[in-house]
């Protein structure tokens, strides 16, 4: 699947290992992918967009294929303005499968140049979420198995009230 851009959409709030595994094996299908810290206005985030962006750069910064941004957006609309012709999401379980095959479908209808490709997740990953992340790190609980050093007192300060 060389010569095609993928996006890789998702809140990130905070990136964990288990998005990355997803980002890291796109990264080794597509010819660039682009992770898109997208918007939604039904989730209290934790960190700023522009925040996560800067989270998720330091953790790809190896991959040369992959570029970071965030949208506020329409999906569809983006992957047309990036020339985008595939859309990764990652799947951790078959709960996750029925929204995002409704969003899928949403989006070919949005663009009908845009197909959704689905990733399952890692077994090592399958249980592991932002906000479980978010949850161990205000009990004073050990995230390092969760999300890259890199990252990891980034994430303890905000939960913690550091910063």
């Amino acid at each position: 699947m060389k010569n095609i851009i993928a996006l890789c959409p998702g809140s990130f709030d905070p990136v964990t290992y288990g998005h990355l595994d997803i980002i890291t094996r796109s990264a080794g299908m597509f010819s660039k992918v682009i992770v898109v810290v997208a918007g939604n206005a039904s989730k209290h985030c934790s960190f700023t967009p522009e925040e996560r962006v800067e989270m998720i750069k330091k953790c790809v910064a190896d991959l040369d294929n992959v570029e970071v941004d965030h949208y506020g957006g329409l999906l569809a609309d983006y992957a047309a303005q990036k020339g985008a012709t595939a859309i990764i999401k990652g799947l951790r379980a078959m709960s996750d499968f029925e929204y995002e095959f409704q969003m899928a479908l949403t989006n070919k209808k949005l663009n009908p140049n845009v197909e959704t490709l689905f990733l399952t997740t890692s077994a090592q990953n399958m249980y592991l979420s932002s906000s479980m992340v978010k949850q161990i790190a205000s009990m004073d609980g050990d995230i390092s198995s969760f999300v890259p050093d890199v990252i990891k007192q980034d994430i303890i300060d905000r939960i913690k009230g550091n910063k």
